[in-house]
């Protein structure tokens, strides 16, 4: 049966016309846009799309942040036949950019005024550009330049001189297996690569992910994760979508901070039943939360420590765990901190909020047990762009702390070992997945391609294994540790909880590539060593306190050995035996980071390949070293 995204969104719009679906703040409100409206918005930029000259099968490209045009605009090229390459706003560099639009042979750009510095910068480099439509009018266009206003004046008088029926028909002449995005990976361990996503794709796992989340049209989302994401795309917008439901974009500000400043309040105001979230965020959120408690005293600060560790107890693990046993008897307890503390802190989120998913790498177990305590459980989820991307999820019908929830249906999957065979339940093995949301391929890459997908099983790259019923993700196999007898550990549970409960360290990664131990490279929060030092009546500026400063972030680390109050959370022999302080911490202008603040592995790795072989030598082995002391003072 034909399920486009075409298709999706006119079934949509029969079924709930007088629905909202989207909701945006340009000035003092949120603004509603109903489905029919959206509707006719999108056939007049459609219709305009094919004035100008796009033809079925080009591709478009489309940089902006995350508003009314960017939804517009993406269901507006189906309409024209044409594929759309999404692009992160946070892609800085002019090459990053380049090499996206030059390897997917974009003929036309869809850009933000925010956004448009970035594409002067190298037009004169893409000669198959034939427009760059821009969404905010400028006060003057370059040569190629065109403002969307004019386009959609060109798709009115299209409109009104062709037969409607005409112009649909190239929407609805649209097959499954027709590309829709051309996302490229922000890459974790190599260069990008275009995923090619087809309408089934997505369609498909829309209703793959609704057989493991319940919405339906009186929801809403508020959407801070960018639109390029294909987490974004399908479990942000298209089953809101696909159920009549609405969706809300953050307010843009005039610069990227102004933008991220603008979410708490947004959230007020919107009020939605479901966020999406990455860990970078949730970190963040709960730093938010904690910060806002401390501000209130002592006092609050010790009944809302007791008041977690009461949740905590009472929630176990989660799920069916939650109030086990003699457990049961802390439930008035629980009850009673949530009306006295933990409502006041959902006030902050709209009040309103029933669960955020969360997704783009492993979500440290602590934090999942936070914002369960708090009553805003925060699901693990796991998928990856080339299964469009979701595959399995804990949500509020079956949730377990720890793993990353049941399979979507339907969805065949199975674990293979080293040899490729299939492993029963319980052993660890790489995840392989079959169904219809996996990707059509790598876009001009047979090579990688057919190393991925194999008898139309896709091949992840991620450890893991199955256990009654759920799905346990160990991290990438790029990234395993490997001792020098050969056993194989995976390091991200470590890291998430050495950055958890170490305050002097914002930023770490393991490494053991066959080496006598494991170490580690990071880099310190400033603010907390300041503090600590300050305690001590020292700072970095003199040896003495950079000294000290090596001794709190070992000190922390020590924490998780025998003795520590968090020993025997990890094996030993995986801690780190020393550790590399870097003189900068690694972020997206560095290169260092992904579009969603996953670090890139690879990149870190090969960058500071001689301060990790330093940490295999005598002199590295102490942490207290020229290397570290030196690096120490970029931080003063």
């Amino acid at each position: 049966m034909k399920k486009t995204l075409v298709d999706f969104f006119e079934s949509s719009v029969k079924q709930y016309p007088n629905n909202t679906f989207l909701l945006e703040k340009t000035n003092d409100t949120f603004e509603p846009t109903t489905y029919k409206e959206v509707k006719d918005l999108v056939y007049a930029l459609g219709a305009g799309l094919v004035a100008l000259g796009v033809k079925k099968g080009d591709n478009m490209a489309l940089l902006s942040e995350g508003r009314n045009a960017w939804i517009i605009g993406e269901l507006s090229m189906f309409y024209a036949g044409a594929t759309n390459v999404p692009l992160s706003v946070k892609l800085e560099e002019a090459n990053d950019l380049l090499f996206r639009l030059q390897h997917a042979e974009v003929k036309y750009i869809m850009v933000s005024g925010q956004q448009l510095k970035k594409i002067r910068a190298i037009i004169d480099r893409l000669p198959l550009v034939e427009k760059v439509i821009i969404f905010d009018e400028q006060p003057e266009y370059n040569d190629k330049e065109v403002f969307l206003g004019e386009i959609n004046k060109r798709g009115a008088d299209y409109l009104q001189n062709t037969p409607l029926d005409e112009f649909l028909a190239i929407g609805q002449s649209l097959q499954n297996d027709d590309y829709a995005t051309i996302t490229y990976t922000s890459g974790t361990t190599a260069d990008p690569k275009g995923v090619i996503l087809t309408h089934r794709n997505y369609t498909a796992n829309a209703e793959q992910s609704l057989s493991c989340i319940e919405i339906d049209e009186s929801w809403r989302t508020f959407i801070i994760l960018p639109l390029d994401h294909c987490f974004a795309h399908v479990v942000g917008f298209y089953i809101f979508m696909h159920k009549g439901a609405s969706v809300a974009t953050v307010q843009v500000g005039n610069s990227p901070m102004q933008t991220l400043k603008n979410i708490p309040g947004n959230i007020k105001e919107v009020k939605p039943y479901l966020i999406l979230s990455v860990p970078a965020l949730a970190k963040n959120f709960k730093k938010n939360i904690e910060q806002g408690i401390q501000a209130q005293g002592k006092n609050i600060v010790k009944l809302f420590t007791f008041a977690l560790k009461v949740g905590y107890a009472y929630n176990g693990d989660g799920g069916d765990d939650k109030g086990r046993g003699w457990r049961f008897l802390l439930k008035p307890l629980v009850a009673l901190f949530d009306k006295l503390l933990f409502t006041k802190i959902r006030q902050n989120f709209g009040g309103a909020l029933r669960f955020f998913i969360g997704g783009g790498a492993l979500l440290d177990k602590d934090l999942q047990k936070f914002y369960y305590a708090i009553g805003m459980p925060m699901y693990q989820g796991y998928g990856l762009s080339e299964a469009t991307p979701v595959i399995s999820t804990n949500g509020p019908r079956h949730h377990l702390f720890g793993s990353s929830g049941v399979l979507v249906q339907p969805l065949d999957l199975k674990i293979c070992g080293n040899d490729g065979k299939e492993l029963p339940d319980g052993e660890k093995g790489e995840i392989v997945v079959r169904g219809e949301n996996v990707m059509a391929g790598y876009w001009k890459n047979p090579v990688a391609t057919a190393e991925t997908i194999k008898d139309g099983w896709l091949y992840t790259g991620d450890m893991g294994y199955m256990k009654d019923g759920l799905l346990y993700v160990l991290g990438r196999f790029k990234s395993l540790l490997i001792s020098s007898d050969g056993e194989k550990y995976s390091p991200e549970g470590i890291e998430e909880a050495l950055m958890e409960h170490s305050s002097a360290i914002d930023q770490l990664l393991l490494y053991n590539n066959q080496n006598p131990y494991t170490v580690a490279i990071l880099a310190p929060n400033k603010e907390q060593l300041k503090k600590r030092l300050a305690q001590q009546q020292l700072d970095l500026s003199t040896d003495k306190g950079r000294e000290a400063a090596i001794n709190i972030i070992k000190e922390q680390i020590d924490r998780f050995r025998k003795g520590g109050d968090l020993a025997s959370m990890f094996p030993e022999r995986w801690l780190p035996t020393t550790f590399a302080v870097l003189p900068e911490p690694w972020t997206e202008q560095n290169g260092l980071v992904n579009s969603s603040l996953k670090v890139i592995r690879g990149k870190v790795e090969k960058q500071y390949a001689a301060r990790i072989e330093h940490l295999f030598t005598s002199e590295g082995k102490n942490p207290i070293n020229p290397e570290n002391l030196n690096s120490l003072k970029k931080y003063q």
